[in-house]
């Protein structure tokens, strides 16, 4: 599979971390550790393209910054 950027922020409001990729739109995940959220979106984006690709959506290709980074 494809290696999408990630991006991981602290929600300081709900007291949780939030991921996302931006290349696929709405594709977003969060957790209570970086970790957490770090494999939730990876959950996310395995449904994304098997949903995308069922109804025969572009699959968009990762970005040039593609990497995920986890402070």
């Amino acid at each position: 599979m494809e290696n999408y950027s990630i991006f991981i922020q602290y929600d300081p409001v709900d007291k949780i971390y939030v991921a996302s990729i931006p290349e696929l739109q709405g594709c977003m995940a969060h957790g209570h550790t970086q970790a957490e959220a770090l494999k939730e979106i990876n959950t996310a984006k395995e449904l994304w393209i098997e949903t995308a690709t069922q109804l025969g959506q572009e699959i968009p290709k990762p970005s040039f910054l593609s990497s995920a980074r986890v402070n």
